[in-house]
């Protein structure tokens, strides 16, 4: 049979046929917790089962317009047409099947934070935000700002924000997929508003990206007994209170000694509920390192060091924005500023992607 030639594509089939039948359950679509798991797994599968079921239907017809060729020179001519399209088919498939990384569909929590170069410094990482937040528009996602700490100026010394699609993407459009190689430091080079002499200045803001944990994500367990909760006044712009409420919650989990900050919502439960979310998903990155046993690969991607610079923007005197790992550039500054990034989220993709497979066949040859 045919269809023994992909047992993997098979499989993937069987499971996402099961899924559709769950999810027209009243006892899971009823669970938005439920439906929405079981969403993201059978959009993890739609590619393979797509590019599976363009493959069998053409090598089913291909088979059965082989069979008539030989009666009727219409089946021959068929046979012909099918037998040239078959292979692309099956590249795809095999594409399809390449095992990708389970976090691609999920939303992602980002942080950037201002780093030397004092209140300059802080205008820059709210232009990284106002940046990103342009792009997740375009890409028709939704942001949430969790946590912001903002300057008189209008800077911003350090924000956290959730970036969620909307439904369940496939995995390669998913958030995660495009946004987590752009943690690192972005650096700028411009005369600042704050300068009266015209001097040029360099400062930079770090970026920190990690997939979002859901609610009723099994892998994650946090017992009670192992956090620190501590409660105090949410604070503005220059460290002045905003409000006479102890409101704001930064919980510690004692075991790997994380710390979440959380003071944006209205109320303490809030910020709790929000603080634990934040958690949830950076343990949630802990647990894969530790399945990985390679610290490294995932952790490069999702934690930015101030020695790992990796986007330069220079304004003055000349005006060019350039990835300092892949070598993509432009001189269409505003339009990055913009949210016009695409370009750069591509060819970061294919970069690591390139580097894995320099990696895989380095380990195959020793």
């Amino acid at each position: 049979m045919a269809s023994e030639e992909f047992p993997a594509a098979k499989t993937a089939l069987e499971e996402y046929e099961n899924i559709e039948r769950q999810m027209g359950e009243q006892e899971v679509w009823s669970n938005p917790d439920k439906m929405r798991k079981l969403g993201r797994r059978q959009a993890q599968l739609g590619t393979i089962v797509n590019a599976y079921r363009t493959w069998l239907n053409i090598r089913n017809d291909l088979d059965a317009a082989q069979e008539m060729a030989g009666e009727d020179p219409d089946f021959a001519q068929e046979a012909k047409r099918l037998e040239s399209e078959l292979p692309e088919a099956e590249e795809k498939l095999r594409t399809a099947l390449i095992p990708r990384d389970p976090d691609d569909a999920r939303d992602v929590i980002m942080e950037i934070k201002a780093g030397a170069g004092g209140e300059e410094a802080a205008l820059f990482a709210g232009d990284l935000l106002r940046m990103y937040m342009r792009y997740a528009e375009k890409r028709g996602w939704g942001v949430t700002i969790q946590s912001e700490n903002s300057t008189e100026l209008g800077g911003v010394k350090d924000v956290q924000m959730a970036i969620r699609a909307k439904g369940n993407p496939s995995p390669e459009e998913g958030v995660w997929a495009s946004l987590k190689y752009e943690g690192g430091v972005h650096r700028v080079q411009r005369i600042p508003v704050t300068e009266s002499q015209g001097r040029i200045q360099t400062s930079a803001a770090g970026v920190i990206v990690f997939p979002e944990a859901d609610e009723d994500d099994d892998e994650i367990e946090i017992d009670p007994k192992d956090l620190k909760i501590d409660i105090f006044m949410s604070s503005g712009p220059g460290g002045q209170s905003v409000n006479t409420t102890y409101s704001a919650v930064r919980m510690t989990h004692i075991p790997t000694g994380i710390v979440v900050s959380m003071q944006d919502e209205k109320s303490q439960i809030q910020n709790r509920a929000a603080a634990m979310a934040v958690l949830q998903s950076r343990l949630l990155v802990l647990r894969h390192e530790e399945e990985a046993k390679k610290k490294k690969e995932l952790a490069g991607d999702i934690k930015a060091s101030w020695g790992d610079q990796m986007r330069s923007y220079v304004l003055h005197p000349y005006q060019m924005v350039k990835d300092l790992r892949t070598g993509c550039e432009t001189s269409q500054t505003q339009a990055v500023f913009d949210g016009d990034i695409d370009e750069f989220i591509q060819a970061g993709i294919r970069w690591r992607h390139e580097q894995r497979l320099e990696a895989a066949a380095e380990e195959a040859n020793e």
